[in-house]
């Protein structure tokens, strides 16, 4: 038993915090949606959406179908936005894995994988969305 204590306490997600900044041009009309995508079944691990263009053509159904076995945290971020993201959920820690998609990214984007990132950094540039650790 604790064995699996062990391993069980090893895949829990570090996710603490996400920070969002948009180095956009404040002058321009452009909002970027941000998704945050906690999951705790390791099925949904392995169909999880490959790219970008998959997830947001298929979000809708996603959500519908995978009832509690995710949460999804959708932020729409104007040009110009600095925000210190705090309503995660509050069983954050006990994802498998947690997923970022961005829309202002390449269509063939893969999710970034951000479940060991205590202090999530997102910024969002020109040349599409940028992932690391807030300092």
């Amino acid at each position: 038993m604790l064995a699996t204590l062990a391993a069980h306490t090893s895949q829990a997600a570090e996710v603490e915090s996400v920070f969002i900044s948009s180095q956009l041009d404040p002058n321009s009309i452009i909002i970027t949606e941000i998704d945050i995508i906690f999951v705790y079944d390791q099925e949904i691990v392995d169909s999880f959406p490959a790219t970008k263009s998959q997830w947001y053509s298929s979000k809708k159904q996603f959500v519908q179908s995978v009832g509690n076995k995710a949460d999804v945290v959708s932020i729409f971020v104007p040009q110009g936005f600095d925000s210190a993201m705090t309503s995660l959920p509050t069983r954050r820690r006990e994802a498998l894995k947690v997923y970022l998609f961005g829309q202002h990214d390449s269509s063939s984007m893969a999710p970034i994988d951000v479940t060991e990132i205590q202090k999530v950094l997102v910024e969002i540039d020109q040349f599409g969305i940028g992932v690391s650790i807030q300092r």
